[in-house]
């Protein structure tokens, strides 16, 4: 049950911010991305109140879009984009063995679409860690609605300092959350640290591939657009990823890029030379539409003003996304699943 009306849309926009004040926050969001002449020490310091800021702006452009689970995934050929998901999330409960009576964390949970839809396929219970009040209050409305609200709940918290005691849970995930985090190793430690000696964290990840280009202007214009768009700190390369998961104490399963060997690329949604009836909203036409009536919306006072410029870095945020797929330097799913040791020694 996602948000589908305009009426919706414009109302959501902005988050907990104060209505008056969103087109202020949108400034001050945009001040932090080298678009803007930010640099990545000054989003990596203010990270909380970066993402914070995006969540509050984007959240409702994403459950308008593109439903309850803000994420890509790997597609087979003659698949639904929702039936992809669905499958998306269920491998990385089925690759966590999870099962009724264990207890797991859902880190930088967004509104719950993956921990609902996970927490009914394997008959678990599902924390959600969110640090946006928005989001967690559209969350808590979702799991009422979906009958869940008595085995999952959220948590506001930071992943960078949980507030968990140590050894919580029988498995932790993430799915394209921790990329916010400005140090991978140390949002690793947290959540091994509340993670039960012997058990599993999976996770998908964002990060740019081997073929990014570091001295490549145009590759550096596409790192900044998902950035901008995404509310990202910076974008970590998957041997980063790696070596910050070691580095944090963890035994290493396997990992591999999803997106490598998608039979369907996963950037299709988003790929505006193509039509789509199931998925309308992400199409260059549907987007169009989007972008004419949250114009209209503010014009007439429905929507805050600012909120045109959110749907405007939102967009170039799905060009760049677009482009990096094609040129294959980013991917939204590098896939990891690794164990922490029975002993740390």
């Amino acid at each position: 049950m996602s948000k589908s009306g305009a009426l919706d849309l414009a109302t959501g926009v902005g988050g907990k911010i104060n209505k008056k004040e969103v087109q202020s926050a949108v400034e001050q969001y945009e001040k932090y991305h080298v678009c803007f002449g930010g640099d990545e020490e000054t989003r990596k310091t203010n990270y909380s109140d970066m993402v914070n800021k995006y969540y509050d702006l984007a959240t409702s452009f994403y459950e308008f879009g593109w439903g309850e689970s803000f994420h890509f995934a790997h597609r087979w050929v003659g698949e639904s984009l929702r039936e992809s998901i669905k499958r998306h999330e269920h491998f990385l409960a089925l690759q966590l063995g999870l099962k009724r009576g264990m207890k797991v964390l859902d880190v930088g949970c967004g509104i719950g679409g993956p921990l609902r839809e996970i927490a009914r396929f394997s008959s678990t219970s599902i924390i959600g860690l969110n640090n946006n009040e928005y989001q967690i209050s559209r969350g808590i409305e979702l799991n009422r609605v979906a009958g869940l609200d008595n085995t999952c709940d959220f948590v506001k918290g930071d992943f960078m300092k949980m507030s968990f005691p140590d050894n919580t849970y029988d498995a932790v995930y993430a799915i394209e959350a921790t990329c916010h985090a400005p140090d991978a190793m140390g949002c690793y430690k947290e959540i091994y640290r509340v993670l039960k000696p012997g058990q599993c964290f999976a996770a998908y990840e964002w990060c740019m591939t081997d073929h990014y280009d570091p001295n490549n202007e145009t590759h550096k214009k596409i790192k900044a657009e998902i950035e901008l768009g995404n509310g990202l700190p910076d974008v970590r390369s998957t041997a980063q990823c790696l070596e910050a998961l070691k580095q944090a104490g963890f035994e290493v399963i396997w990992e591999k890029d999803l997106a490598a060997d998608s039979p369907v690329t996963w950037y299709l949604p988003l790929d505006t030379s193509r039509f789509s009836i199931t998925s309308f909203r992400l199409t260059a036409f549907g987007r169009f539409v989007t972008r004419t009536m949250v114009k209209t919306l503010e014009y007439v006072g429905l929507a805050p003003a600012g909120s045109e410029r959110v749907s405007s870095f939102l967009e170039k945020a799905a060009e760049g996304l677009v482009e990096g797929g094609r040129k294959e330097i980013f991917t939204p799913m590098y896939f990891f699943l690794v164990r922490k040791p029975l002993s740390d020694s």
